[in-house]
């Protein structure tokens, strides 16, 4: 079936499903293009998106300062840039995997979505505000009006599409774009992170894909395109079958994407990113197939994929009915830090687990960013206070731990072995 009639396969609800289509796909083209032509900041938590939008107070006391900037080039480390998302009840969980993802030199976004009360998001803007390493760098920024969205829906994707477009609008310094849940959490330090990607080319996507096997795909509608509020999918009776012009991917809806692909989705230079965002605006799951499919159809991208995401999911725990001991919880901890990953996702509320993280792995002081050789007291060690990483110490410099270790050898045997 050519892919032009792909939205005209099925009942009444493909009429809807076109206009979210194209609403999508203007609203997204059309913010992403003035980003690019506007250079002033669009991340102050009044209106991240206009493109009038004064800088946030953050990013106006870092420049009054004279914030240092990342040195890029040969010899030094690169640049992530965090999207991290949190809904309702998620405030303090989004903060404390700010702190525990924390360096001067990456930049991070952070957004609550619809769902999140005004009183959430103020207190999440405020404590962005308030913090001392965050003013003097200048490098996080708060959503101030949330999208809405459900995570089943391509809503998920105009979100994280929209938030890329904040971060190359904020600056486009940056090498990777890493997507977080307020549910993940790190497995290495910051310092380990950027020490294990120092020698990975930078237009590498780490983006777990395989190809889709299903015939059909159920159409649905997704209501967060197009109003202010958080609402459910709603789903047709009927189907639909593959396009023949492109391959469906899938994947984890969790990659690590270069920011040349990223660009690329955002602006989208040519029509493979339109008319894919057009074919999952009533797709189930978009989010685990857009960028994988995008990537594979891509003649430019398609060669510079790894296929892994660097992150695993948490172990589950055992059944409620089955008091856990000592060494059930200490099998999982011991999956997850020897996994190699970097990142975990669905922790749940296991806060002993997280606990053990913060102390063991991230060494990260009570209430306080994971500290690293940036620090002003320069060890990256366990006693290193949260104060001592706010006095403008060495951003450039990493240091290598355990975790890193072992992360550097995940990353070389995957790119090793073009995986």
């Amino acid at each position: 079936m050519a892919h032009s009639s792909w939205l005209l396969t099925c009942s009444p609800w493909s009429t809807f499903a076109a206009l979210a289509a194209l609403m999508t796909s203007a609203l997204v083209l059309s913010y992403a293009s003035s980003s690019f032509l506007n250079q002033r900041a669009a991340y102050d938590y009044d209106d991240p998106y206009g493109p009038d939008a004064e800088p946030s107070a953050a990013a106006a006391a870092a420049a009054a300062a004279g914030a240092l900037v990342p040195r890029k080039g040969p010899g030094y480390p690169p640049v992530f840039a965090y999207y991290i998302t949190g809904g309702r009840g998620d405030c303090l969980r989004v903060t404390r995997l700010l702190k525990a993802v924390y360096h001067p030199r990456n930049r991070y976004l952070l957004h609550l979505d619809a769902g999140a009360g005004a009183y959430e998001r103020a207190r999440l803007a405020s404590y962005a505000r308030s913090e001392q390493s965050f003013l003097e760098y200048g490098n996080v920024h708060v959503v101030g009006k949330g999208d809405a969205l459900d995570g089943r829906g391509p809503s998920a994707v105009a979100a994280v599409l929209r938030g890329a477009a904040v971060l190359l609008r904020v600056g486009a310094d940056w090498d990777w774009l890493v997507t977080l849940g307020a549910a993940d959490y790190p497995l290495v330090t910051q310092d380990d992170l950027l020490y294990a990607f120092s020698s990975v080319p930078r237009d590498l996507n780490f983006i777990d894909h395989r190809a889709d096997s299903e015939t059909h795909h159920v159409v649905v509608l997704d209501q967060n395109l197009l109003q202010s509020t958080n609402a459910e999918i709603s789903f047709s009776s009927g189907h639909r079958e593959k396009p023949d012009a492109f391959e469906l991917f899938r994947g984890s809806p969790w990659p690590i994407l270069s920011r040349a692909f990223v660009e690329h989705c955002v602006a989208a230079p040519d029509n493979l990113p339109r008319t894919l965002l057009m074919y999952f605006s009533n797709t189930l799951d978009a989010a685990e197939f857009y960028f994988q499919t995008v990537m594979a159809n891509s003649q430019r991208f398609r060669n510079s994929t790894v296929n892994h995401s660097v992150r695993l999911d948490v172990p589950p725990p055992p059944p409620p009915q089955q008091q856990p001991g000592a060494d059930q919880q200490q099998s999982r901890y011991d999956a997850l830090v020897g996994s190699g990953a970097a990142f975990a996702g669905r922790f749940g509320d296991d806060e002993a687990l997280l606990q053990r993280i913060d102390e063991e792995v991230l060494r990260r002081p009570l209430d306080g960013v994971t500290p690293g050789a940036w620090c002003a007291g320069g060890s990256g060690e366990e006693g290193v206070a949260e104060s001592e990483c706010s006095l403008g110490g060495d951003i450039d410099a990493v240091r290598q731990g355990a975790a890193g270790r072992r992360l550097a050898s995940l990353i070389n045997s995957l790119v090793g072995t073009g995986a």
